[in-house]
């Protein structure tokens, strides 16, 4: 019986073809298959229409919850008078909040800010495009946005609108400290809320009240009538779309946007995993320890990348050693494995290329909490690396 070659695993990863393509593994080549991803998502556009203070941010906030603070360091300045802010980030975004930046009561700029949306509108046409008319609860003074409204009406009668009605608290009584159960208890909002509708009377698909806050103000919930405005956009976007938009606004249904780079990341881990390997087989104990090193760091910073997140090799260093965590003292018995005669290379090799691919599995895990608003969790992700390293081990990422 012919004994299996102690290098078998790396043929079944047919590595020569990812060698001889390595050097391919550049921004240009990142680039097209993005572009070919991105050409496959569901991606929506919501442009919002509002005066200043109207709420706009905090439909963003509650719609992707994300804090405030990426939000407003997020949004990227597209023309004089709009602004863009892409989610989970610019390279592959799910949805695209195209937002109006000071639309008031000036009629010269309300025509120029029109234009400009028209001109936002034909950029991207293969987006299901949704607008969104932002009013707060006591504000009457909303000619421009009805103009607005009625121009872009008239020009893409087939594009939904939804009507927000905002900041319902500001016009709760001083006794009221929390949301009320039911609003049907407070006429004043009701009869403020009537009077809006009627004023945009024919503008709008559907309308929503919501009262989206800051935790400072300490209301609960946070985003109130975020259900109404998930099911109202369900029911006007394309399905499609509204599926993603769902998932993104229901915890019960939500999965980690980083899943959605996960399979254009592991194209990449997986070539970093067998240049690994290679790299082990040299067999030379401790030697390779620096090389296999800034190999996994450079994989990381390229990993970030993908997922929005520019890194200098000082930071993707600091979260290699956050991520790999207690594979350090591992790490060291596999150099000592080296050792021993004959076996200790190819096991060696093995377990450097399954080490890359667990590193690489956790970093996206990393990076799509950080694209989620979330604060990675350490222990989800140190769970991952080691499942990620199991399988691979045992085959399964073949």
């Amino acid at each position: 019986m012919v004994e299996p070659s102690p290098f078998a695993w790396l043929r079944q990863l047919s590595p020569l073809e990812y060698l001889k393509n390595w050097y391919e593994v550049s921004e240009t080549r990142m680039a097209e298959i993005l572009e070919q991803v991105r050409l496959k998502l569901p991606t929506t556009e919501a442009f919002l229409l509002g005066k200043t203070q109207a709420g706009k941010s905090s439909i963003i906030r509650g719609m992707t919850g994300v804090s405030a603070d990426i939000i407003g360091s997020g949004f990227r300045p597209h023309t004089r008078y709009i602004e863009r802010y892409s989610y989970p980030n610019n390279e592959l975004p799910l949805l695209i909040f195209t937002d109006t930046v000071g639309l008031g009561d000036v009629d010269q700029q309300t025509s120029e800010i029109i234009a400009e949306v028209v001109e936002a509108l034909e950029e991207n046409i293969t987006a299901a495009r949704i607008f969104i008319l932002t009013v707060k609860i006591n504000d009457f003074a909303t000619d421009s946005l009805k103009q607005a409204a009625q121009a872009l009406k008239k020009q893409y009668p087939n594009i939904p609108f939804l009507l927000a009605v905002t900041c319902l608290h500001e016009c709760y009584p001083a006794s009221l400290n929390n949301h009320p159960t039911s609003l049907a208890d407070f006429p004043e909002i009701e009869r403020a809320y009537q009077a809006i509708l009627s004023n945009f009377q024919g503008l709008y698909d559907k309308s929503v009240l919501i009262d989206f806050t800051l935790e400072e103000d300490d209301y609960d919930p946070l985003f109130y009538g975020l259900e109404n405005l998930r099911n109202s956009l369900t029911e006007l976007l394309p399905q499609a779309e509204a599926k993603a938009i769902y998932q993104l606004l229901n915890d019960l249904n939500q999965r980690d946007i980083g899943i959605l780079y996960r399979d254009v990341a592991r194209r990449y881990i997986l070539t970093f995993s067998v240049v690994a390997g290679a790299t082990e087989a040299v067999g030379l104990p401790f030697a390779s320890m620096p090389l296999l090193t800034a190999l996994q760091i450079s994989m990381v910073t390229l990993l970030g990348k993908l997922y929005g997140q520019t890194l200098t090799l000082s930071q993707a260093g600091g979260i290699v050693s956050t991520i790999a965590g207690g594979f350090l003292a591992q790490a060291i018995g596999r150099e000592l494995i080296k050792f021993i005669p004959g076996f200790g290379s190819a096991i060696s090799a093995s377990w450097a290329a399954a080490y890359t691919w667990a590193l690489g599995e956790a970093s996206c895990v990393y990076f799509g909490d950080l694209i989620g608003g979330k604060k990675p969790d350490p222990a989800k992700i140190q769970s991952v690396m080691r499942d990620a390293f199991t399988s691979f081990k045992k085959g399964e990422n073949k």
